[in-house]
């Protein structure tokens, strides 16, 4: 929302007059003409591109002025290209000038002008005009324009190719490839300019060139990368580090050009007029006959070998270190996009990722410069027959469990894992076993990384891991809180005299309950699937229940839980379903006192109980012990009633004979009891201190279970029957204990009088209460037995015309 200042500086701009703008344009038109343009001419110009831009009708400015806005493109002080160019996208170009335009400005060509260019152009042929009018500013000579004129061409082609990858032609990318083989492995070793020798008579000819430098300081012996120093560059040096910033995308992006003729591979200067050789890669002679899409995938390649060479350097500041991790990165991208083109690369070029994995695995400031070395095992280890074991156990071991609070690691790492799922899956056997590891980053930074989980939950969920799984996302919580002590722990001192410490921060020191924690902390599945003294954990961490971090967390449990179900449910057999029902019922009392969070976890629980049961339905009578223990505890009642109303529910929808033979009478009449007894006691007395009166949708489940489970035993009837009516009578005699609101009692009331009405007829009662499969599931529209179908027929053939 705009402020109210703001709203009235857009309503004045909307209703301006025309005749006022005329005048408007005329004065900056005037203004625009002097020599030096100051803060009046910047506040003129911001208060046009409000003119223009709080409008959606395009204005078109007067001719005078849209030269004046085209010749500030070129202006030397960045704020009036940055409002010149905002200006003119705002406008429609001048009849018949666009053209000329594009070619009048490609010697002062700059990023801004550039996206004036693009944003102006009607057509892809207009884009593919303006890449081939950029790609002939290549060839261009630097005596033919300024020096910084080929400097914004690879930034402008590489913005085409993010956007517009068809407006290249295979004569574009033929001519780019060539010329950034140039670039990269030919440039100038020597540093612009020369350096002062020193004297009275310092001159151009006492100048001599000065060689650039490694990052040690040592002098470059080989040809000039982006980790070559110097006091000054020169042009192609610079085009060098251009190249380098957009080769990968150039590789992974010139396959989607358009088809077209190929240009004719001639005049390659790049093999005759280079200057160096290369020392460590250097290859033989056959390389200038390759075409130049192979040939710019050996320079890459040359190119990437020398930099991981380069990075093995000292280097003496802080910002060089960061510059040759950041090259680390982009170097092994670019290999395995080259090894991916050119499988004959891939074997070239293992021994040195196999080196360089080698010297940096035990330096976790490194962890961003692996993640690419890991997915280059996993592009092409398989290729090249190499032992991945270290790779994986280096990967999801120490990175999770030493980093995961790494913002910029952790975002990258879930990427790795988005991006590469299936692999992941085939091929690493640790992937599966190791989510405890991975949640750790859900678990300190939910928001951030819920995201990429809901896409790599379900890839977790397998036969072998599903139970434990679930109790490890219902510690989640506790997970977070762990984690903060841990890290508190490194940070604070064991004793602080005078203050107040934390009893959590004191058990997760205290020896005795180290093993609760160290399974929180754990890195690998298999070693159980929950805590022995659950609730001891609970009890410890119960101070951290308002923790933000932890708070975070817990909001975030119920809809993982949720995708959790729908992926078990999918590929669990009943076996496996039987003990994620048990392990509901046991964790429905064992979950960290967050306030919200018990209630959401019942209710996930409670949805995907009555779908395991609906799809199997025979799980009830093989829980059934379970089950009727659960039901059988009137407290949960009290404390949750949302679990302990579905289980009532499947109770008495699934345990029948019709469901499963092995459902005898004892088990339903042993069922009705337990039922029997909590219903009995909740409307007989007051609720416990502290709890509140049942809810009536408890009250009305116990009765509705009670009556389908006698319509199936006829022998239970006059039980229910009786209950009933004393239910109607006590009622009768005004307020009662357990139930506070008078409209939820004659609910209730109600509710029984209809039961009571429907045993009287017991096959009735059984036919409404139990219905059989085709009544609930009908296909009378179907089934060929029936006069449904002719009816249908003949309704159809009357109501269409003939």
């Amino acid at each position: 929302m705009y402020s109210h200042g703001s709203e009235s500086l857009i309503k004045q701009a909307r209703e301006i007059q025309e005749s006022e703008l005329q005048k408007f344009h005329s004065r900056l038109v005037k203004l625009l003409q002097g020599k030096e343009l100051g803060h009046e001419a910047v506040d003129s110009l911001q208060r046009l591109h409000l003119i223009l831009s709080a409008t959606k009708y395009t204005r078109t400015l007067p001719p005078e002025l849209q030269k004046r806005l085209q010749s500030l493109l070129s202006s030397p002080a960045e704020q009036f290209q940055v409002l010149s160019s905002a200006v003119l996208r705002e406008t429609l170009p001048l009849s018949g000038q666009e053209a000329n335009y594009n070619q009048e400005n490609f010697t002062q060509l700059n990023s801004h002008a550039a996206a004036l260019l693009l944003s102006q152009a009607g057509s892809r042929a207009d884009v593919s005009s303006l890449c081939a009018h950029l790609l002939r500013s290549l060839d261009s000579r630097q005596s033919e324009g300024p020096a910084n004129s080929l400097t914004h061409t690879l930034p402008i082609l590489n913005s085409v190719l993010t956007h517009s990858p068809e407006c290249l032609t295979a004569d574009h990318v033929t001519l780019l490839s060539k010329k950034l083989v140039d670039w990269l492995r030919y440039a100038s070793i020597t540093q612009g300019g020369g350096a002062p020798s020193g004297g009275f008579f310092t001159g151009p000819r006492s100048r001599q060139p000065v060689p650039t430098a490694e990052l040690d300081g040592t002098v470059s012996g080989d040809f000039f990368t982006v980790l070559c120093v110097g006091q000054s560059f020169t042009e192609d040096q610079w085009m060098n580090v251009y190249s380098f910033s957009m080769l990968r995308h150039w590789l992974l992006t010139y396959h989607s050009v358009s088809n077209g003729n190929n240009a004719a591979d001639t005049d390659d200067r790049s093999e005759v007029d280079g200057s160096v050789v290369s020392m460590v890669s250097a290859t033989s002679s056959s390389s200038r006959l390759l075409p130049p899409k192979e040939r710019l995938r050996e320079k890459a390649f040359q190119y990437c070998q020398r930099l991981i060479e380069q990075s093995d350097r000292k280097a003496h500041k802080r910002t060089d270190t960061d510059l040759q991790k950041a090259c680390l990165v982009e170097a092994v991208c670019i290999l395995d996009c080259v090894c991916g083109e050119d499988a004959s690369l891939v074997f070239r070029t293992f021994p040195c990722i196999k080196a360089l994995f080698g010297r940096l695995s035990s330096d976790l400031s490194f962890a961003r410069v692996l993640l690419p070395i890991a997915q280059f095992y996993l592009n092409h280890g398989e290729m090249a027959a190499v032992d991945c074991e270290s790779v994986w156990t280096l990967v999801f071991g120490r990175f999770p469990a030493e980093l995961f609070n790494d913002p910029f690691l952790a975002h990258e790492f879930l990427r790795f894992l988005r991006l590469n799922l299936e692999s992941l899956q085939l091929r690493v056997p640790q992937y599966s076993h190791s989510f405890p590891n991975l949640l750790k980053f859900l678990a300190w930074d939910s928001p951030a990384v819920v995201d990429d989980f809901v896409d790599l939950l379900p890839s977790l969920v397998t036969a072998g891991t599903a139970v434990e799984l679930l109790h490890t996302l219902l510690d989640l919580p506790c997970l977070s809180a762990t984690l903060v002590l841990q890290v508190r722990s490194t940070c604070l001192p064991i004793s602080e005299p005078g203050g107040r410490g934390l009893l959590s921060l004191d058990a997760f020191r205290n020896q005795s309950f180290r093993g609760l924690f160290l399974f929180l902390l754990r890195g690998e599945a298999g070693s159980g699937d929950t805590i022995d003294r659950l609730s001891t954990l609970h009890e410890l961490l119960a101070e951290t229940a308002d923790w933000q971090r932890v708070v975070q967390c817990a909001q975030t449990v119920p809809m993982l839980l949720h995708i959790f179900f729908d992926t078990v449910i999918a590929v669990a057999d009943e076996k496996l379903l039987a003990h994620l029902v048990q392990a509901m019922l046991e964790r429905s009392s064992l979950l960290l006192n967050i306030p919200k969070y018990n209630k959401e976890i019942h209710r996930v629980f409670s949805c995907h109980l009555l779908r395991m049961c609906k799809l199997h339905p025979s799980l009830v009578v093989g829980q059934s012990h379970e089950l009727l223990e659960f039901a059988g505890a009137t407290a949960k009642v009290y404390s949750k009633e949302e679990v302990y109303t579905h289980v009532v529910w499947v109770l008495g929808e699934y345990l029948s004979a019709s469901c499963d033979s092995r459902c005898s009478v004892r088990l339903i009449t042993s069922c009705f009891e337990t039922l029997e007894a909590v219903l009995f006691e909740i409307t007989s007395s007051a609720p416990p201190p502290g709890a509140d009166c049942p809810v009536p949708r408890v009250v009305t489940s116990l009765m509705s279970a009670l009556a389908k489970l006698a319509s199936r035993s006829h022998d239970l009837i006059p039980r229910v029957s009786l209950f009933l009516s004393k239910l109607r009578t006590v009622t009768r005699g005004g307020p009662v204990a357990w139930c506070s609101d008078e409209e939820d009692l004659v609910a209730i009331v109600t509710r029984g009088e209809e039961l009571w009405s429907l045993l009287k007829a017991p096959g009735v009662a059984q036919s409404v209460l139990t219905p059989p499969p085709p009544v609930t599931t009908p296909q009378w529209h179907r089934d060929s037995n029936v006069a449904m179908p002719l009816r249908l027929r003949a309704l159809t053939n009357l109501t269409h015309s003939q």
